[in-house]
C-alpha cells in the first residue's frame, strides 16, 4: 500500500513541477503581453484554483510579475542566464546569420524540451518566399528535421518510451526507427515534404561533451530552391556545428 502512495505523490509532484515550468515558458513566450491566470488555465487544461498558487509563489519568488491583469516575467529570470550562455547566444547568433547569407535560406537554433521541439532564434533571408519558424513554441518532434536528430542521439530508453508513446503502430514504429537510424549515422535530419509538399528542412546535432544531443542547428525552406542543394547546405551545416561543439 505505501508503495501505491508514494507513487501517487511522486506523479503529482512531477505533475506540479510541469506546469510549474509550462507557465514559465508560456509567460517567457507571451513577451510583453503577458498571460492571463485564464489564458494559463486553459493552455494547460487546469482549473484556475489549482494555478493561482503556482503563480503567487512564482510572483513571490521573483520569477513572475503582475500586470495590468495578468503575468509577465519577473526578474529573477535573469538569474537563470549566465555570462556563459549569453556569450553562447552570441556566438549562434553569429553562426545563424552566416549560414542564412551564404544560402539564402532561413537558419534556425533548436533545442529539446520533453517530447517538444523548441525554436530558440532563426535568422531568415531577404527572400519572399520562406521559412518563418514559430519560436519558443513547443512543437512536435516528427517529423521536423531538428525533432530527428534529437530523437537520433537520445538515451536509448528514453527513445524506447518516445516510440511506445507516440508511434505504437508497429509499421510506423519501424519506419521512425529507420529514419532515425539514417539520421544517426549520416548526422543529418532530412525532412523532404513531411511537414510541407513545398517544405525542406534540414538539422545537425550540436554536440556537447558526452551528454545527449539537446541543441541543434537548422535550415529550412522551399523545395525548389533547396532539393539540388542539400549535400552542400549539409555539409556547411555540419562544419557550423562542429564549430560551436568545439
Amino acid at each position: 500500500m505505501s508503495s501505491i502512495v508514494n507513487s501517487g505523490a511522486a506523479a503529482a509532484e512531477h505533475r506540479t513541477v510541469g506546469r510549474v515550468m509550462t507557465i514559465l515558458e508560456l509567460v517567457v513566450a507571451s513577451g510583453a503581453r503577458g498571460m492571463r491566470l485564464g489564458d494559463l488555465a486553459t493552455a494547460l487544461s487546469a482549473p484556475k484554483s489549482s494555478l493561482h498558487a503556482l503563480t503567487k509563489g512564482l510572483v513571490a519568488t521573483g520569477y513572475l510579475r503582475e500586470a495590468d491583469g495578468g503575468y509577465v516575467v519577473g526578474p529573477a529570470i535573469s538569474s537563470l542566464i549566465t555570462a556563459e550562455s549569453l556569450t553562447a547566444q552570441f556566438a549562434y547568433k553569429h553562426i545563424l546569420s552566416e549560414l542564412a547569407g551564404r544560402w539564402n535560406e532561413t537558419a534556425m537554433l533548436a533545442t529539446l524540451v520533453g517530447d517538444s521541439v523548441v525554436y530558440l532564434d532563426s535568422v531568415e533571408p531577404d527572400m519572399l518566399i520562406r521559412a518563418i519558424p514559430t519560436l519558443n513554441r513547443r512543437l512536435v518532434l516528427w517529423p521536423r528535421s531538428s525533432g530527428k536528430v534529437f530523437l537520433a542521439f537520445m538515451e536509448q530508453k528514453r527513445f524506447d518510451s518516445y516510440i511506445r508513446r507516440h508511434h505504437p503502430e508497429p509499421s510506423d514504429a519501424d519506419y521512425v526507427r529507420s529514419e532515425v537510424d539514417r539520421t544517426r549515422a549520416t548526422h543529418v535530419g532530412v525532412n523532404i515534404g513531411q511537414s510541407g509538399q513545398d517544405h525542406i528542412g534540414l538539422a545537425v546535432p550540436i554536440f556537447v561533451g558526452q551528454s545527449p544531443v539537446t541543441t541543434s542547428l537548422a535550415m529550412a525552406g522551399p523545395r525548389s530552391r533547396m532539393e539540388d542543394r542539400m549535400d552542400e547546405i549539409s555539409a556547411d551545416m555540419l562544419a557550423a556545428a562542429k564549430t560551436i561543439s568545439g
